[in-house]
C-alpha cells in the first residue's frame, strides 16, 4: 500500500484528479454559456478543447524521474503505467460527456469520448518522445491546426485526418482516434515517458 501511495504522489495523481474535475466543470460551464442545447454544432469548440485539456492534464502525470530507476526496479513498472493511463483516461471519458449530453449522433458524448481517447493517445506518444512536461504540445498543435483547416474540407479522408472535428458516429474518425490511443498507450506502457530532471 505504501508503494502505491508513493507512486501516486510521485506522479502527482491527486492534483491530476482535481484538474480533471476542474476541466469537467469548465466544459459544463462553457457548454451552458454557448447555449449548445439549441444547436449541437455550437459544441464543436467544447468537444475539441475539453479533451485536449484533459489529455494535457493526464500527460503531465506520466512523469518519470529516472529511466534507470524504472529499469532496475524489483517489480516491472508497465502494469502500474497501464493502470494509471487507462484509469485516468476512463475517468476523463466518463466525466467530460456530462458537458454535452444529448445529440449523440452529432457533437454529443460519443464525440467527446472519441476525442478524449485520441488526444490522450497523442499525448502519451509525446510523453515517450518529449517527456511529460511537453507532452501536451503535439496534441495542441494538431487539434488547433485541424480546427482551423477542416471547416471547408470535404471527402472521406477528412473523417480520418480531421477526427477531432467530426460528429460522433463517423467510423473513420473513431478508427483514427482509437489507433492514436492504442499506439500511444502501448508506447507509454512499454517504454514509459522520457526522463526529465527532478520537479521543482
Amino acid at each position: 500500500m505504501t508503494g502505491l501511495l508513493l507512486y501516486a504522489r510521485s506522479r502527482a495523481l491527486p492534483a491530476t484528479l482535481a484538474a480533471l474535475a476542474g476541466t469537467t466543470a469548465f466544459a459544463v460551464w462553457a457548454a451552458d454559456r454557448l447555449d449548445s442545447y439549441l444547436d449541437p454544432d455550437r459544441r464543436v469548440p467544447i468537444v475539441a478543447l475539453a479533451p485536449l485539456l484533459a489529455a494535457a492534464v493526464i500527460g503531465t502525470s506520466l512523469y518519470t524521474a529516472s529511466e534507470e530507476l524504472d529499469r532496475t526496479a524489483v517489480r516491472p513498472w508497465w502494469p502500474r503505467r497501464l493502470v494509471q493511463l487507462t484509469a485516468l483516461t476512463a475517468l476523463a471519458a466518463a466525466l467530460l460527456p456530462l458537458a454535452v449530453l444529448g445529440h449523440s449522433g452529432t457533437f454529443g458524448p460519443p464525440a467527446m469520448i472519441r476525442n478524449t481517447l485520441g488526444c490522450t493517445g497523442v499525448t502519451a506518444s509525446a510523453a515517450v518522445l518529449l517527456g511529460a512536461r511537453l507532452s501536451w504540445l503535439p496534441a495542441f498543435g494538431y487539434v488547433t491546426a485541424v480546427y482551423l483547416a477542416s471547416s471547408g474540407a470535404r471527402g472521406r479522408a477528412v473523417t480520418v485526418w480531421a477526427w477531432p472535428m467530426q460528429p460522433g458516429v463517423q467510423p473513420g474518425a473513431w478508427s483514427a482516434a482509437l489507433a492514436a490511443f492504442v499506439v500511444g498507450g502501448a508506447l507509454y506502457v512499454v517504454r514509459g515517458s522520457r526522463a526529465e530532471g527532478p520537479r521543482g
